[in-house]
Order: structure tokens, then sequence, then C-alpha cells
């Protein structure tokens, strides 16, 4: 059978016109291309692969004079604690979802240091845990 031969079988009904339904209004050029379009046949995966590449470090313990020098200059903020003076801590703070974590700096005012649970609290209200905690800078040690 060729095209000549096929297009002789619809001849009867080739050229009348498109049928409308009344009691649905026609659909859009955008949602029909959307009928087609691809899906996401595993949902979340892309997240997961994400969250598998993404790095984090591992918490380095201090030896003994670094966490001596860290006692030092925690004693002078601590004789020094209501004249506010800016520190910088830089600290570890565990991953949520994963092994490990990442290093991060908080800088600013320190309200509170708390012995019982172990943990400092910023001007800003950020907590910070005394054994995640790997330096302190302040222009307080410069004067020293």
């Amino acid at each position: 059978m060729t095209i000549r031969d096929s297009s002789r079988e619809y001849a009867d009904i080739i050229n009348l016109p498109h049928p409308e339904s009344k009691k649905h209004k026609r659909m859009s050029m955008r949602d029909r291309a959307a009928q087609f379009s691809p899906f996401a046949a595993l949902t979340g995966h892309d997240a997961a692969i994400k969250e598998t590449a993404r790095l984090t470090d591992d918490f380095t313990d201090l030896d003994e004079s670094m966490k001596r020098n860290l006692d030092e200059k925690l004693v002078l903020i601590l004789e020094k604690l209501n004249e506010k003076p800016i520190v910088t801590i830089t600290y570890f703070l565990k991953d949520l979802r994963k092994a490990g974590g990442s290093y991060e700096a908080s800088e600013g005012w320190i309200k509170k240091v708390d012995f019982y649970d172990r943990l400092i609290v910023m001007g800003d209200q950020t907590r910070i845990m005394l054994d995640s905690i790997v330096d302190i800078e302040s222009d307080l040690f410069r004067k020293y």
C-alpha cells in the first residue's frame, strides 16, 4: 500500500472539521506539551547523590599544649567578660546527616560560659560546645 492508496481510504473524513467538545474547553498547547515531558522516575535520587558527594571534615583532636593554650585564653576572657571583648571562636560543628562535620567561626562577644553544660553562648545566641573549640582569637590576647 502506498501513501496515495492510504489517502484514498480516508478521503471521506480527511477534510471534516476537528470535533470540539461541548463539555470541555480545548487544552492549551503548553498543557498538551507537558503531557509528554520527562518525569523523575526516582524521586529524591538526585538529592541523595548530592548528599553522598557532599564532603565533610573529620574532627582533629588537640594535643595537650593546644588544650592548655585554649584554657589560658578562656581564663583571660572570663576575667574580662564584663568588658565584652570581641572574640573569634573556631569550632567543629558535627554534621547532622553523616559522619564528620565542618569547621565554623563565630565572631562577637561572649554572653555566658556554662561549665555545667560545657558550652559558650555568644551575644548573638550562637551556642558553642567547649569540647568542639579548636581556636580562640582576640585583640585581648595581644595586650598581654
